[in-house]
């Protein structure tokens, strides 16, 4: 076996560590992000500075979003240290991907006060579990971004009747009304 040449201090290995983690992970106390590493910006657009300070809330789609989720993990993490979820979040350039997170309190007893989660975008799926075909996944992933039928099918190399009757078939599954319920159930079923 060969010795390196050089070899990094025990703090310097936590920061190499932390910094360069292959997931997108945050050091968050009562949700506002105190630290960020390096794959913030390859996973949210965000450089990890311009993160720091500024409430979670910035990376979820809306305000229920965020209150739904924090509250869910909040709860879970009461139960046991460790929690993983899937749900959408926001990139900087507001589009709406599906991410798996993982967090790990600090503190049981109250899990926000302290906490480190790591995100990792699902781009397979959309969160509706078995409910939905792969293909009408990836639909909804356009869907929940506001593309029009016109644009999915153009991305997917089909005709927008394709995307339709894909659109039909989601909102009969779904048991909404119309697209905009469609949307909002997708969104609804990636933070529950």
């Amino acid at each position: 076996m060969q010795t390196p040449r050089w070899r990094p201090s025990g703090r310097d290995c936590d920061s190499l560590g932390f910094q360069n983690a292959p997931d997108a992970t945050l050091v968050l106390a009562e949700r506002v992000i105190v630290r960020a590493n390096l794959m913030v910006e390859t996973v949210f657009g965000w450089p990890p500075r311009a993160l720091e300070g500024q409430s979670m809330r910035m990376l979820y789609p809306g305000e229920t979003d965020f209150e739904l989720v924090g509250e869910r993990a909040r709860k879970a993490l009461q139960e046991r240290p460790l929690y993983r979820d899937e749900r959408f979040m926001r990139r900087k350039d507001g589009r709406i991907v599906w991410m798996e997170g993982r967090g790990r309190t600090m503190d049981q007893d109250d899990p926000h006060r302290l906490a480190i989660w790591t995100y990792r975008p699902l781009e397979s799926s959309v969160g509706a579990g078995s409910l939905l075909t792969a293909t009408e996944k990836r639909i909804a992933g356009y869907l929940v971004n506001g593309f029009t039928s016109k644009e999915i099918a153009k991305s997917l190399a089909c005709s927008p009747r394709t995307v339709e009757v894909h659109r039909a078939n989601m909102i009969r599954k779904t048991g909404v009304r119309n697209s905009f319920e469609l949307v909002r159930r997708l969104l609804d079923i990636g933070s529950g």
